[in-house]
C-alpha cells in the first residue's frame, strides 16, 4: 500500500456529535448509519491520515468463526507478519481480518464500505464456505497511535465450514483455533483484538 493511497475517513468531530465510542461499542447502528450517511464521508492520502487523530479511518474488521458439530466455537487467527500491512502491529496475533476502505471501492455504483470489504477479504483470505454477517460493534482505542487513527468495524461471519486459507504472506500461522486456546493466546494479540474477543465471547 502507498503513502499516496486515497483512503475513506470521517471528521472526528462527528462522531463526537454522535456520541463517545470508548473500546468496543455495540450499539453499532446509533453510530455507523449516520457515518455512512454523512456528507462529511472524505477521501484522505493515507500519508496524512496516518498521522492526524482529528480524522478516523473507517476499517471493516472480520471475525471468521466456525462451530464444530459439538458446538464448539472456534476462530480464526493469524500472525501479522512483513508484508504491505500495518507495520506498527508486526508480530502480533490476531482475529480480525479487513483493511482500509480506498477511493477506487467508490468507483462503481455500489456501496464502497461493503465494496471495500469485501476486497479486503478476497485479497487476505479465500473463504470456500457459506456464511452469515453479523454487524457485532465498533472499535477505537485511542491508547495508542494506531489506535488513534482508526475506528473499526466488527463483522463475525459465522461460517459453515472451517474452509478457509491465507492468501497473503501478511497472515502467517493462518487457521482456526478452538476459544479456549484463544484466551490463552490473549497476552499475544492486539488490542483490537482483545477487544472483540473480550466483548463478543467473554
Amino acid at each position: 500500500m502507498s503513502a499516496d493511497e486515497q483512503i475513506l475517513v470521517i471528521p472526528e468531530s462527528f462522531i463526537d456529535s454522535i456520541g463517545t465510542i470508548d473500546g468496543f461499542q455495540r450499539d453499532v447502528d446509533r453510530f455507523l448509519d449516520p457515518i455512512l450517511q454523512s456528507d462529511q464521508l472524505t477521501f484522505g492520502r493515507r500519508g496524512d491520515m496516518e498521522t492526524d487523530p482529528s480524522f478516523k479511518q473507517l476499517i471493516p474488521y472480520v471475525v471468521l468463526q466456525w462451530n464444530d458439530d459439538n458446538d464448539n466455537v472456534h476462530v480464526f487467527t493469524y500472525t501479522r507478519g512483513g508484508g504491505s500491512g500495518e507495520a506498527r502491529l508486526h508480530a502480533k496475533r490476531s482475529i480480525g481480518i479487513g483493511g482500509h476502505i480506498s477511493a477506487e471501492d467508490a468507483q462503481g455504483d455500489g456501496n464502497p464500505y461493503l465494496i471495500g470489504m469485501q476486497r479486503e477479504l478476497d485479497e487476505e483470505v479465500e473463504i470456500d464456505s457459506a456464511y452469515q454477517d453479523v454487524r457485532e460493534g465498533l472499535l477505537y482505542d485511542p491508547s495508542n497511535d494506531v489506535g488513534k487513527v482508526h475506528l473499526g468495524i466488527v463483522h463475525r461471519f459465522v461460517l459453515q465450514s472451517p474452509s478457509v486459507k491465507s492468501r497473503e504472506d501478511d497472515l502467517a500461522e493462518g487457521g482456526f483455533v478452538p476459544l479456549d486456546e484463544l484466551r490463552n493466546q490473549f497476552e499475544r494479540l492486539e488490542t483490537w483484538s482483545q477487544l472483540t474477543l473480550t466483548a463478543l465471547y467473554g
